[in-house]
């Protein structure tokens, strides 16, 4: 399974799988959606997002805890 729009980039928080071209973390979407947060909550609070950026980032925090390695585009 590829994932597009997360990027990991060691210059880029430190690396942490991020949205690619933003250096919002995956971890803070799903934070979010955990605390009630609808995609839409989401997007009108970090314009630079879409609501697809928000399924992809559950996709991969789903994944990540299925999997050990994920393909991921590095470097930006």
């Amino acid at each position: 399974m590829e994932f597009e729009r997360i990027s990991v980039d060691h210059r880029v928080m430190g690396g942490v799988p991020c949205i690619v071209g933003t250096r919002i973390p995956v971890a803070t979407i799903v934070s979010l959606v955990a605390e009630g947060e609808t995609p839409t909550d989401i997007v009108a609070s970090y314009p630079q997002l879409v609501a697809d950026d928000v399924r992809a980032a559950l996709r991969y925090a789903a994944a990540t805890v299925r999997e050990r390695e994920l393909p991921l585009r590095t470097g930006v």
